[in-house]
């Protein structure tokens, strides 16, 4: 076993100041034992968990090895017991490099001292850092940049901004809704008045080509009853109109007359009206000596109260060829061409004047 090192005698000087209350009092010395020198329970310091736990252990290390020191010296004075030898490891290296408890961000508020970090009024020391945020997650440079370091105060300031960026596309969403409303609206107006002028360009185009049909069939008709007029002729060269057709009268047996009357003197020449056939010739009682034409649609012209026939049944004639003269033959009051127009060589006549007219001939 190795020899224990005897432990350094203590003087105890005592202080003026603190115990200048004994001063009048004999000093007598104190042996220590190990009853006296165990530690009282209940009223040693309870140490608090959390920061500053290893300058606290340092600390109470500290005391612990000046106490043991202490007692040994003491003890060895009595001469009661043997000296014993401590041997305490060097952690000044592992001290010093520590920083302080203090200093660390958001600890150094959470280390209290009853005895030494308040003052008797309880308000802490003047030296102790402000407590730093616990944590700098959420942070992001820019927020840094802009001086904001605290997670909930950039939290809220990304909220703010996501609100504001929100409300500004909204109300780019409210301005291009109503651009677009207004550009279709614009558009719709647009297809309005182009619809409208295409409709007013379409009845202009509509009315002159109506006109233009119209100028069309008149000069048609103009052309037609031309080349009609080449291919008709009237019957008589000089007459004059004496009856109508319809015209009622009790001189006639219907009741009406029932053909065109065209007065003119006894041997006027009677003309063919248009190429044909005869179909008839010779007397016929009341229209005395009659001739029929037929017309190659079947159309028959009756020439009446003739004084003379110049054709015969089944001869061909050509327009303006002579077939008879005029007379007064017949149920008359004066010589004159009684013309009848029986279409489809039906008994029931057409107006002489109208059917003259359609052919292109003017009375």
């Amino acid at each position: 076993m190795a020899s224990n090192r005897p432990a350094p005698q203590a003087v105890f000087v005592p202080n003026d100041d603190d115990f200048g209350a004994y001063e009048d009092e004999p000093w007598e010395e104190w042996n220590p034992t190990e009853e006296s020198i165990r530690p009282v329970r209940g009223r040693h310091r309870v140490h608090k968990k959390g920061g500053g736990g290893l300058a606290r252990s340092s600390t109470v290390l500290g005391v612990g090895v000046i106490a043991a020191v202490g007692a040994g010296g003491i003890a060895t004075a009595q001469g009661g017991k043997p000296p014993v030898s401590i041997e305490m490891p060097d952690i000044s290296a592992v001290t010093d490099s520590l920083p302080e408890a203090k200093s660390l961000p958001g600890v150094g508020s959470l280390i209290s001292d009853d005895s030494d970090d308040s003052d008797d009024s309880g308000s802490s020391d003047a030296g102790v850092t402000t407590a730093a945020p616990l944590t700098a997650a959420g942070v992001s440079t820019a927020d840094a940049e802009q001086g904001t370091t605290d997670a909930g105060e950039a939290l809220r300031a990304r909220i703010m901004q996501q609100a504001e960026n929100q409300q500004d596309q909204a109300d780019d969403a409210v301005q291009k809704a109503a651009e677009e409303a207004a550009v279709k609206k614009a558009a719709e107006r647009a297809a309005a008045e182009q619809t409208a002028a295409e409709k007013k360009i379409a009845a202009a185009k509509a009315a002159a080509k109506k006109k233009a049909e119209e100028e069309a069939a008149r000069k048609a008709e103009a052309e037609r009853l031309a080349k009609l007029a080449k291919s008709y002729t009237l019957p008589v060269g000089s007459y004059t109109i004496t009856s109508t057709f319809g015209q009622p009268g009790s001189m006639w047996s219907s009741g009406y007359h029932t053909g065109l009357d065209f007065a003119a003197p006894t041997g006027t020449p009677l003309k063919a009206i248009h190429s044909g056939t005869v179909k008839e010739a010779g007397w016929a009682g009341a229209y005395g000596y009659r001739t029929i034409l037929e017309l190659d649609d079947g159309t028959e012209l009756w020439y009446n109260h003739q004084s003379s026939i110049g054709v015969s049944v089944g001869q061909k004639v050509t327009t303006g060829d002579t077939i008879g003269r005029v007379g007064a033959t017949g149920n008359v009051t004066g010589p004159h061409l009684h013309l009848e127009v029986h279409p489809g060589g039906d008994s029931t006549g057409v107006d002489p004047a109208a059917w003259l007219r359609d052919k292109g001939q003017s009375l």
